[in-house]
């Protein structure tokens, strides 16, 4: 006789779709076991004492099964996070497509999880306000370095990708994807190899997460837009695409 394999761990709701009369298939990010995908059997029966199933909120979830497609027992909230809001809501959106198409199923990433909690309780406490836009980019890029280093696709950003040598940060940069910081000297390099050109301190910015100055942090998007469209191939992002035609 199968038996089926029983699992529990943190996690949130990733994305949700309908699937057959009744029931919901969930992509879920667990803190034990990654990206896992199941099934939520009676969900949209609205039946709240047995599934809470609200994306951005931290959940505790239970599930059993051997395939690729798991099924749901339980699922309670730890607790409620604040409703997330306007621009901080498609950056939440933002954070979940990246990992719906970068991270792969079952391969658990602990340290990633625990930022992306971090990542979801600060979007969800930001107040309308002139420093909202610049808190947003900030979580952002934090979200975004710990997402790359967690799945292997670390940045070289303390020392230079030919020499060894450490980062000057009065000097300028071509980072180059798949090599790393290459000190300025050639417009030639700049033209064929299309690099994004930053500044040392701003590289030693991204070494420590730390984006006080407006400049390091524009310069920072730029780099991450530019290594995760490499890794992304020929993926591509609607959260982008929606936020574009939204401004």
């Amino acid at each position: 006789m199968r038996t089926s394999t029983s699992f529990a761990s943190d996690g949130f709701v990733l994305h949700s779709y309908p699937y057959k009369e009744t029931s919901l298939i969930l992509e879920t990010f667990t803190r034990t076991h990654g990206r896992v995908a199941m099934v939520a059997k009676g969900a949209k029966r609205g039946v709240s004492s047995k599934y809470a199933l609200n994306a951005f909120q931290p959940l505790s979830l239970e599930w059993f099964g051997k395939a690729d497609m798991k099924t749901l027992k339980a699922a309670d909230h730890q607790r409620i996070n604040p409703q997330i809001r306007g621009a901080a809501l498609m950056a939440a959106f933002y954070v979940n497509e990246l990992l719906l198409k970068l991270a792969v199923k079952d391969d658990a990433h602990e340290q990633l999880f625990d930022q992306y909690g971090e990542t979801i309780g600060v979007l969800a406490g930001l107040q309308n306000g002139d420093r909202v836009s610049r808190e947003i980019e900030t979580a952002l890029r934090r979200f975004e370095l710990k997402m790359l280093e967690e799945l292997g696709y670390g940045l070289t950003l303390t020392h230079e990708a030919d020499s060894d040598a450490a980062i000057d940060p009065t000097a300028e940069y071509l980072y180059v994807v798949e090599r790393g910081p290459v000190r300025l000297t050639s417009q030639h390099e700049i033209r064929t190899v299309d690099p994004v050109k930053l500044s040392g301190s701003t590289l030693v910015a991204l070494s420590q997460a730390e984006f006080s100055d407006s400049a390091a942090l524009a310069q920072a998007k730029q780099l991450m837009r530019r290594v995760i469209n490499h890794h992304l191939g020929d993926k591509s992002l609607h959260t982008r695409q929606l936020i574009r035609e939204m401004k």
